[in-house]
C-alpha cells in the first residue's frame, strides 16, 4: 500500500504534451529535407573523396616518376664525374710511380758519386807525399781540386733537387687522396642512389623515417659539389704537369751532373799523364846527367890520383937538386963559384918546386872538383829519389785509384 505522502506527489506529476498534427507534419518534412541534404552532401564528398584520390595518386605516380629520373640523371653525373676524377686518378698514379723512379736515380747517383769524390779526396791527400820541389801546385793539383769542387757542387745540386722531388710526390700523394677519396664518395653515392632508384612500392625494407625528410643544412648545392670535384680534378692535373716538369728537371740534371763529372775526370786524367810524362822525362835526364857526373867523378879521381903521383915524382927529383946545392956549399973559399951548375941547381930547384905548386894548386881544385861533383851527385840522387817518389804517387797511387772511377748517366 502507498504511503500518503507518495500518492500526494503522485497527484502533482502532469501528464506529457500532445503535439498538434500540423506539428507533426511539419517535423517529418523536415526530417525528409534534413535526410537529403545529408544524403547529397554525402554523394558530393564521395565524389570529391574519389576526385583527390585519383588526383593524388597521379600527383605521386608523377612524382615518384619525377624522382626516378631526377635520381637517374644524378646517377648519370655521379657517374660522369666520377669516371673524370678516376681517369685522372690513374695519370697522377702513373706519375708517382715515374717521379718514384726519378728519386731513386736521384739516390743511386749521389751514392755513386761518393766514391769518385772520396778518390779525388785521397789523390791530393797522396800529393802531400811528394818532397821537396815536386811539391808543386801544378795542373794536376789544380784539376784534382776542381774536380772536389765541381763533385761536391753535383752533390749538393742533386740534394737540393730531390728534396724538391720529394716535395713534388708528397703533393702528388695529396692529390691522389683527394681523388681517391673523392671517388670513394661518388662510390658510395653510387650504390645508395642505385639502392633509391630500385625501391619500389612492393620492396621489402620500407618504413616510415618522418625525421629524414628535410633538407640537411650542411648539405651542398649541385654547382658546390661539382666545383669540388672539378677542382681536384685541376689540382690533380696542376700537380701531374708540375711532376712531369720535375721529371724533366731531374733528368737533365743526372744527365748534366754526369757529363760534368766526365769531362772532369778526363782533364784530371789528362793532367795526371802529363805530369807522369814531364816527371819521367825530368827522371830520365836526371839520371843522364848523373851517369855522366858519376863518370866525371871516376875521371876526377884519376887525375887526383895522376896529380898525387907527378907530385910524389918530384920528391926525389927536388931531393937530388937540394942535396946537390948543399953539398956545392960546402965548397972551399974561392971555389964557391956562381958558375953555371949552381945557377942551373937553383934553377931546377925554382922548377920543380914551381911544379910541385902548379900540381899541388892543380890537386886542390882537383879535389874541390871531386867534392863539387859529389855534391851534384849527391844532389841528383836526391832529386831522382823525389822524382821516383812522386812517379810512384801520381802513376801508382793516383793512377791505380783513378783506375777505379766509373761515372755512370743514371
Amino acid at each position: 500500500p502507498k504511503l500518503p505522502q507518495q500518492q500526494a506527489m503522485a497527484k502533482v506529476v502532469n501528464p506529457p504534451p500532445r503535439y498538434t498534427h500540423p506539428e507533426w507534419t511539419f517535423s517529418n518534412n523536415q526530417k525528409y529535407r534534413n535526410a537529403e541534404l545529408e544524403r547529397a552532401a554525402a554523394e558530393r564528398l564521395k565524389a570529391e573523396s574519389d576526385r583527390i584520390i585519383e588526383e593524388t595518386a597521379k600527383k605521386t605516380a608523377a612524382a615518384q616518376a619525377d624522382v626516378d629520373k631526377k635520381l637517374n640523371q644524378r646517377l648519370n653525373d655521379v657517374k660522369y664525374w666520377r669516371e673524370e676524377v678516376d681517369e685522372k686518378l690513374a695519370g697522377v698514379s702513373g706519375e708517382i710511380d715515374r717521379l718514384g723512379a726519378f728519386i731513386s736515380r736521384v739516390d743511386k747517383a749521389l751514392e755513386s758519386y761518393q766514391e769518385p769524390l772520396h778518390i779525388s779526396q785521397q789523390c791530393l791527400i797522396n800529393r802531400e807525399g811528394r818532397i821537396g820541389i815536386d811539391l808543386v801546385h801544378d795542373d794536376v793539383q789544380k784539376e784534382l781540386l776542381k774536380e772536389v769542387e765541381v763533385n761536391q757542387g753535383a752533390q749538393a745540386l742533386l740534394l737540393k733537387t730531390l728534396e724538391q722531388a720529394k716535395e713534388q710526390l708528397r703533393l702528388n700523394r695529396k692529390a691522389k687522396y683527394q681523388l681517391e677519396k673523392d671517388i670513394a664518395d661518388k662510390r658510395s653515392a653510387e650504390q645508395l642512389d642505385s639502392h633509391c632508384v630500385a625501391l619500389k612500392g612492393n620492396s621489402a625494407g620500407l618504413g616510415r623515417s618522418p625525421c629524414a625528410v628535410g633538407i640537411d643544412s650542411k648539405s651542398v648545392s649541385p654547382e658546390e659539389w661539382q666545383e669540388l670535384s672539378n677542382r681536384n680534378i685541376l689540382e690533380a692535373e696542376k700537380q701531374r704537369q708540375n711532376s712531369a716538369h720535375m721529371c724533366s728537371i731531374v733528368d737533365g740534371i743526372l744527365q748534366a751532373v754526369a757529363n760534368d763529372l766526365e769531362k772532369q775526370k778526363s782533364c784530371v786524367d789528362i793532367a795526371v799523364k802529363r805530369r807522369v810524362a814531364e816527371t819521367r822525362d825530368s827522371k830520365a835526364k836526371l839520371e843522364e846527367h848523373l851517369a855522366q857526373v858519376l863518370a866525371e867523378v871516376k875521371d876526377m879521381e884519376v887525375n887526383i890520383d895522376k896529380l898525387e903521383s907527378a907530385i910524389a915524382e918530384k920528391e926525389q927529383p927536388l931531393k937530388v937538386a937540394e942535396t946537390r946545392l948543399k953539398v956545392r956549399g960546402a965548397r972551399p973559399n974561392v971555389e964557391q963559384c956562381r958558375d953555371p951548375a949552381q945557377f942551373r941547381l937553383v934553377e931546377e930547384v925554382g922548377g920543380i918546386q914551381a911544379s910541385v905548386e902548379a900540381l899541388s894548386q892543380r890537386l886542390a881544385a882537383s879535389r874541390d872538383s871531386l867534392k863539387g861533383l859529389l855534391r851534384r851527385q849527391l844532389d841528383l840522387e836526391e832529386e831522382i829519389q823525389i822524382k821516383a817518389n812522386t812517379l810512384y804517387i801520381d802513376e801508382v797511387q793516383c793512377g791505380g785509384l783513378r783506375g777505379s772511377i766509373q761515372i755512370h748517366s743514371f
